[in-house]
């Protein structure tokens, strides 16, 4: 829903809005109509306009100390309606391991990766979990992963510096992990850049995990990705994930930080932006997108015309000179 710019929108916000080209009845109705349900305790409802206000709406608004409701351009139906997933974000940083075992623990099979701002770095699947570690045994050389890394998924613990054997100490390897054992303290009593890390895994286990301490930057998607924006229309959606076979979709805010994911079954019942129609019941002088809204009321003087609904709605119609006669008589009778 576009509305004016820097304005937030609340996803359960009703809008009671008047016909295009507003005049003062279709405004002040439908102000006055919001303030009525929510002076009954009814929090949600917002009076909005569909063009700009006349002088003489104006005149009148500056004469009570009013502002003009909110512009609204349409009602179509958004990302931000949808009951969209918010799985965790994991850093780029993250492990493999802890990765997997999130997507498990959660049930999820795709999961947002994100730069440190909270932006989109990538997309990361169980199928490329699935792949990495079936292509390890091909290609079971790995390298550049973070100390830290290795730590988490050893669950170890540095051992001042230096071990595994003598040899290796004096060729100056980067790193030692030592399984189910002491280091002698000889050994680690020795000046040295090799980094020691003791576990208490057996060495086949160990080697397994290190593949999984490799940053999950490494192995995710982060080319040619498709994602969507809050504000993006269902209908255009639908169209790229028609044309795409990937599992989630990243959702993205205003800020580009990562704020959810979208799947397919999201969109086959979206929620529908919910509206009042003041001082008009005909479609074409009505707010664009409403066959994509729920209309919950109309409230009337003029004619009855095409405006059709799924459920029974309230309606009232009066043979009287102005829809603000028909809410005042509402004020009256609460």
């Amino acid at each position: 829903m576009r509305v004016i710019p820097g304005e937030e929108e609340d996803m359960d916000t009703i809008y009671i809005t008047g016909h295009r080209n507003p005049d003062t009845d279709s405004i002040v109705s439908a102000m006055a109509y919001a303030a009525l349900k929510n002076a009954l305790g009814q929090r949600q409802y917002e009076a909005a306009r569909l063009g700009q206000i006349s002088d003489e709406t104006q005149t009148v608004l500056d004469r009570f100390g009013f502002q003009p409701p909110k512009l609204l351009n349409n009602v179509r139906t958004q990302v931000r309606d949808l009951d969209y997933d918010t799985p965790p974000t994991l850093s780029a940083a993250a492990t493999i391991s802890r990765a997997w075992r999130t997507m498990q623990k959660d049930k999820i099979s795709a999961i947002p990766v994100a730069n440190e701002d909270g932006t989109l770095f990538g997309m990361l699947s169980a199928g490329d979990v699935a792949n990495y570690d079936m292509s390890s045994v091909r290609n079971p050389k790995v390298g550049e992963i973070p100390v830290y890394n290795l730590l988490s998924v050893l669950e170890g613990k540095i051992l001042n510096q230096p071990d595994m054997i003598r040899r290796a100490l004096e060729i100056g390897v980067s790193c030692i992990i030592v399984c189910q054992a002491e280091v002698d303290p000889e050994l680690l009593a020795m000046q040295t850049d090799t980094c020691i890390i003791s576990t208490a895994y057996d060495a086949y286990r160990a080697v397994r995990l290190i593949y999984h301490a490799m940053p999950i930057s490494s192995i995710c998607k982060n080319k040619d990705l498709v994602c969507f924006h809050l504000d993006d229309y269902i209908d255009d959606v639908q169209n790229t994930v028609l044309e795409s076979r990937f599992r989630a979709y990243p959702i993205l805010d205003e800020e580009e930080r990562v704020v959810g994911t979208l799947s397919r079954y999201h969109l086959l019942r979206p929620r529908r932006k919910q509206v009042i129609l003041m001082d008009h019941n005909e479609k074409a002088q009505s707010v664009p997108g409403l066959d994509q809204a729920e209309i919950l009321e109309i409230i009337d003087h003029h004619r009855l015309a095409d405006i059709q609904t799924k459920n029974p709605i309230t309606v009232r119609n009066e043979p009287v000179g102005s829809t603000t006669t028909i809410v005042a008589g509402m004020y009256q009778d609460k």
